[in-house]
C-alpha cells in the first residue's frame, strides 16, 4: 500500500519522507530505523566429522581467523621442502644409474615413479596439512556468516520476552528454537525476532472479583419507584453512563426502565438500545441486583415523570438524602443526563462490584454486532498473525473541540475553529493550539503515531485495524500509510453487504470497533477520549492485555528534536522505548485525585473495585 521509510537522513544524503510540513530533513546524519549496525555477535565454530555431517560447537568455542595459519604453513612447507631434497637427489642418481643398465624406456619409467612419490609427499606436506586447515578455516568462516547471530532462545517466556527486548535495542540478531532445525525456521524469523512486542504486561497475581458476596441480597418486589434515564453521548459515554444508572438504581432501590439513548449527538445516530444490546441478556444478568422492566406499568404511563440532571460525580450520600425522597414522592424520575453521575472512588465495595457486572458481562452487544465483530477479529488474524487496535482520534469534532490544527494547512484550521464557535455547549473558544500540543493536550497525529510505533519496533508489515471515524486533513494520513502497509478499518475489512445494515449508523458502527479493539494484541489510543477510557478498561479486566498509552507531552518533544536535527534516530529510539517502558497497561492501583474531574477514572482502570490481588481477594468481603 505504501513504500518503506529507507532511510532517515542516511549516507545517501537523503532525508526522511516523513519529517515534517512535507520538507525533507537536511540536519545531521542519522541511522536508518531499519539499518541496525554491522554485525558484531561473534558466530558459532562448526567442523566436520568423518560422515561429513556439520556439527555445531559450543556458543563459546574459539574461531581461529584464516591469518593465523599464514606463519605456520609457511614454516611447515619450507621444513617439509628441506626434507624432500635430498630424495630428490637419490632419485636422479638412480634414474641415471638405470639409463646405463637398461635403457632409456626403463630410465623414463622408473623417473616418472619417482616424480609421482615426489608429488605425493608434496600433497601430503602442504595439501594434506596446510590445506585442510584452510579448508576448514574457510567453512568455518562462510557457515559463521551464514548463522551469524544464532543463539538458543530461553524456553520460559519472560526470559525469552527479556532477551528478545535486549536484542531489539542492540542489533538484529535472530533467534530460534534449538529444537527446530535451521532452514524450517527462515519464514518465522521476523515473527520471532518482534515477538516482545506482542508480550502482555505480567499479569499473574492480579485476578477478577466482582462476584456477589454472600451477605448481599436479592431485590425484592417492593420498589420506591421508577427510574427513566436518557444516555447522552456517544457510544461508549453511552455505556458507561448505564453502567452508573444500574448502580444509583441500586442504592435508591428504583426499578430501572430499558434506558433510551441519544440521538442529538454529533452522530445523530438513531439507534436505540435494543438496536445496540442484547436487552434480555442484560435484564436477566441482572435480576439479581436491581429490577429493570420494558416499559413503565400501565398505571404509571401516563405519570409525568419529574425531571432532574444528576450532580456530576456524586457519591452514594447525595443519591441517598438527595434523589431518593424525589423518588418517593413523584414515583417517576427521568435523569436527562447520566455521564459521569457517580463518583470515581469512595464508595463501596458491592456498588463498584455491580457497575463492573454491568458493563463487561451485562451490556452485550446483539448478536448481529457480536457475530461480525468476531469475524472482523477473525480476518485481521489471518495467518496466524498478530494485529494492533489503534484508536487515532483525529476526527474533525475532536480537533475542533480541542483546538489543535498542528501539520494542518490554515483553511483547514479556520474551519475547526469556526466550528468551535459554532457548537454553543463547547465553553472553550480562543485555544493556542501549539501550546495545547507542547503540553500534552492534542491527539497525536497520523505521522506522530508512525514515529512511535516505528520507534517501538513494530514493523513496516504490522496489521493494523484503525478504531475511529474519517480522519480530518487533506493528506494527513501519508505518513502513516507511507510506513505501514496493511492498515484495515470496518469499511475494508467487511463487505457492503455485511455492512449494509449498518450503513448510517455509527454508535453501531463503533460497537464493531470497540469488539476489534478488545480483542487486539496490542492496543494504542492517541487520545483520552471516552472509548479510549472504556476499551482500556475492559482489556485490564480481561487480564491486562498489553496497552500503549503514548506519553503525548515528552513524545512531541522528542518528535521536534529529531525534526531540527537535534537527536539521531537511533537516540530517538531509545529514548522512546525507555519513555514507554511502564505505559502498556502493567497493574497498577488507581489514582485519586482532589477533583474527580482529574483523577483516574474508574472505567479506564477498575483496579481495585473489580480486581483484586490472588492471595488478597481470598479474605475480601464486601462494605
Amino acid at each position: 500500500m505504501g513504500s518503506d521509510w529507507g532511510t532517515v537522513n542516511d549516507k545517501s544524503g537523503q532525508g526522511s519522507p516523513i519529517m515534517g510540513n512535507g520538507k525533507r530533513f537536511s540536519g545531521q546524519v542519522v541511522n536508518s530505523p531499519r539499518y541496525s549496525g554491522p554485525m558484531t555477535r561473534r558466530a558459532l565454530s562448526f567442523k566436520r566429522n568423518n560422515s561429513h555431517d556439520v556439527e555445531v560447537a559450543a556458543p563459546d568455542s574459539p574461531i581461529v581467523e584464516g591469518d593465523q595459519y599464514s606463519h605456520e604453513s609457511r614454516t611447515a612447507y619450507h621444513q617439509n621442502r628441506a626434507h624432500i631434497k635430498p630424495l630428490l637427489k637419490k632419485s636422479a642418481a638412480i634414474a641415471r644409474s638405470f639409463n646405463n643398465k637398461t635403457g632409456s624406456r626403463q630410465c623414463v619409467f622408473y623417473s616418472c615413479g619417482v616424480f609421482v612419490v615426489f608429488l605425493i609427499l608434496m600433497k601430503i606436506s602442504t595439501v594434506g596439512w596446510l590445506g585442510y586447515q584452510i579448508e576448514q578455516n574457510t567453512m568455518s568462516k562462510d557457515l559463521s556468516r551464514t548463522l551469524l547471530g544464532l543463539r538458543t532462545l530461553p524456553n520460559s517466556e519472560e526470559e525469552r520476552a527479556k532477551h528478545l527486548t535486549e536484542e531489539s535495542d542492540t542489533g538484529n540478531s535472530i533467534w530460534i528454537d534449538s529444537s527446530d532445525a535451521i532452514a524450517s525456521q527462515t519464514h518465522k524469523v521476523e515473527q520471532i525476532q518482534n515477538s516482545a512486542l506482542w508480550l502482555k504486561p505480567k499479569s499473574d497475581s492480579f485476578e477478577q472479583c466482582i462476584d456477589h458476596s454472600k451477605s448481599s441480597k436479592r431485590p425484592g418486589l417492593d420498589t420506591n419507584g421508577y427510574l427513566l434515564v436518557n444516555a447522552n453521548g456517544g457510544l461508549n459515554q453511552m455505556r458507561t453512563g448505564i453502567c452508573d444508572m444500574v448502580a444509583v438504581a441500586r442504592i435508591i432501590n428504583a426499578t430501572l426502565v430499558l434506558p433510551s439513548l441519544d440521538h442529538s449527538s454529533f452522530w445523530s445516530d438513531p439507534s436505540g438500545f435494543k438496536d445496540l444490546f442484547d436487552w434480555h441478556h442484560f435484564i436477566d444478568t441482572l435480576k439479581d441486583d436491581i429490577n429493570i422492566v420494558e416499559f413503565l406499568p400501565p398505571l404509571y404511563a401516563k405519570v409525568e415523570p419529574f425531571k432532574k440532571t444528576p450532580v456530576s460525580w456524586s457519591k452514594t450520600s447525595y443519591y441517598k438524602t438527595e434523589v431518593l425522597p424525589l423518588l418517593k414522592h413523584h414515583k417517576v424520575l427521568y435523569f436527562t443526563h447520566t455521564d459521569s453521575r457517580l463518583a470515581n472512588n469512595g464508595l463501596s465495595s458491592s456498588i463498584q462490584k455491580l457497575r463492573c457486572r454491568a458493563n463487561y458481562q451485562a451490556l452485550r452487544y446483539t448478536t448481529s454486532i457480536e457475530e461480525l465483530g468476531n469475524t472482523l477479529v477473525a480476518r485481521m488474524r489471518k495467518d496466524g498473525n498478530p494485529y494492533i487496535a489503534l484508536h487515532l482520534r483525529y476526527e474533525k469534532d475532536m480537533l475542533s473541540f480541542t483546538g489543535c490544527a498542528h501539520n494542518l494547512t490554515s483553511n483547514e484550521a479556520e474551519e475547526l475553529q469556526q466550528m468551535r464557535y459554532d457548537v454553543n455547549h463547547w465553553k472553550e473558544k480562543d485555544i493556542d493550539g501549539e501550546e495545547k500540543r507542547r503540553q500534552g493536550g492534542c491527539p497525536m497525529t497520523p505521522r506522530e503515531t508512525a514515529l512511535l510505533l516505528k520507534a517501538l519496533g513494530f514493523p513496516s508489515t504490522t496489521n493494523i485495524y484503525i478504531v475511529a471515524g474519517e480522519t480530518y486533513g487533506n493528506g494527513s494520513m501519508k505518513a502513516l500509510y507511507d510506513e505501514f502497509e496493511n492498515i484495515f478499518t470496518h469499511s475494508t475489512l467487511a463487505t457492503e453487504e455485511e455492512l449494509e445494515t449498518f450503513e448510517n449508523y455509527q454508535n453501531r458502527l463503533a460497537a464493531l470497533d470497540y469488539i476489534v479493539a478488545l480483542e487486539s494484541d496490542v492496543f494504542v489510543y492517541t487520545y483520552d477520549g471516552n472509548m479510549a477510557k472504556a476499551v482500556q478498561g475492559h482489556r485490564r479486566f480481561e487480564g491486562f492485555r498489553k496497552t500503549i498509552n503514548p506519553d503525548r507531552q515528552n513524545l512531541v518533544k522528542l518528535i521536534d528534536n529529531l525534526d531540527q536535527g537535534q537527536i539521531s534516530w537511533k537516540k530517538f529510539v531509545s529514548k522512546v522505548k525507555r519513555l514507554h517502558a511502564d505505559r502498556q497497561g502493567a497493574p497498577y492501583p488507581r489514582e485519586s485525585g482532589d477533583f474527580p474531574k482529574l483523577e483516574e477514572n474508574f472505567y479506564a482502570n477498575p483496579l481495585p473495585g473489580c480486581i483484586c490481588e490472588r492471595h488478597r481477594s481470598l479474605n475480601m468481603h464486601e462494605s
